[in-house]
């Protein structure tokens, strides 16, 4: 049986186990929905300057794209910390190809988690904020290949971080880091509001990729006045969140390994 289906295998399985204890499903529900529906009212239903969007609307797709973020480098680290401590890594490696299931199982698990959570934010989305149904198969695509794609560009990451937690609670050092980032990244607000600086370091991440292809399956082309050079750029993001990916896979196994040798 290949890697993949293993790991596919491992990662249904565990989810299947979070969802069968009622409290962490319903915390984990509640605490995304809760999030979402308060900072729709918050920020109200004044549309963005020169479009016909409004500001609530165009924050979900942001919101969807800092979910995948924080789920894959906040969530996810403390996940493999903790299985650090309690030899589940250790006995990882001592398997066939086991490094690389354990990572296959727990990208399945955390994308399956991101899926609930993007149904539940866009349930709550079309009555509360006005978000539009994508209207063609054409952004349907987008939107499956962008979840899809901007998850396995910050699983690896976050692997790798967890690596190097001490413990699950250190985890908690990472939400100032991933707070500053969602601010440059122009997730809930335009980035032609910030500095040209700050415009090119958050292109760097995929937070502001993941974000920017959301957008572009869920909201109208007139809020296109407000993006980077009034296009999606759909095309370069691909290439950027794959290159995280990519990165990301080949050096998320191999310093696992090492960390464990030691």
């Amino acid at each position: 049986m290949s890697t993949t289906v293993l790991g596919l295998r491992r990662g249904w399985i565990e989810q299947l186990n979070q969802w069968s204890d009622r409290k962490d499903l319903f915390n984990a529900i509640a605490g995304s929905v809760f999030t979402y529906g308060l900072l729709t009212l918050w920020i109200g239903d004044k549309p963005v300057e020169g479009t016909t969007v409004t500001q609530g609307a165009f924050m979900t797709p942001g919101f969807i794209a800092y979910a995948i973020f924080s789920t894959g480098l906040m969530a996810l680290p403390m996940l493999i910390a903790a299985d650090r401590e309690e030899g589940t890594l250790l006995r990882a490696r001592t398997l066939p190809r086991g490094i690389r299931v354990y990572l296959v199982g727990r990208a399945t698990m955390v994308l399956l988690t991101i899926l609930v959570n993007i149904a539940l934010v866009l349930a709550l989305a079309v009555p509360l904020a006005g978000l539009p149904v994508p209207a063609t198969p054409a952004r349907w695509f987008t939107l499956g290949w962008v979840v899809v794609l901007g998850t396995l560009a910050v699983v690896p990451v976050g692997a790798v971080i967890g690596s190097l937690l001490p413990g699950p609670k250190a985890g908690a050092m990472l939400a100032l880091p991933a707070m500053l980032l969602m601010v440059l990244s122009g997730v809930m607000l335009p980035l032609e509001m910030l500095p040209d600086l700050v415009r090119r370091i958050a292109e760097v991440f995929p937070l502001y990729w993941q974000a920017l292809g959301l957008r572009a399956a869920l909201l109208p082309d007139s809020i296109l006045a407000a993006e980077v050079g009034h296009a999606w750029r759909l095309g370069q993001a691909a290439v950027v969140l794959s290159l995280w990916a990519v990165g990301g896979m080949v050096l998320a196994p191999w310093l696992l390994r090492r960390i464990r040798g030691r």
